[in-house]
């Protein structure tokens, strides 16, 4: 698991749940960045705007903590 700070929220990736369906990088594509390292940029959006990005993931491959 891959984790991401930003504030008080920890955005999480779980590489092996990942369906690479593309929702994150269409949705929020300042953050989910798929052929950059690292692959999510949480200082590019708000923690709200990330926070309702993530829980659009189908597979549940991203989480906030």
């Amino acid at each position: 698991m891959k984790t991401y700070q930003k504030e008080d929220i920890t955005v999480t990736w779980e590489s092996e749940k990942c369906i690479h369906s593309g929702v994150c990088a269409r949705g929020l594509a300042a953050v989910f960045k798929p052929r950059e390292k690292p692959w999510i940029q949480v200082d590019n959006a708000s923690k709200e705007d990330i926070v309702n990005q993530v829980k659009k993931c189908p597979s549940g491959a991203l989480g906030i903590k």
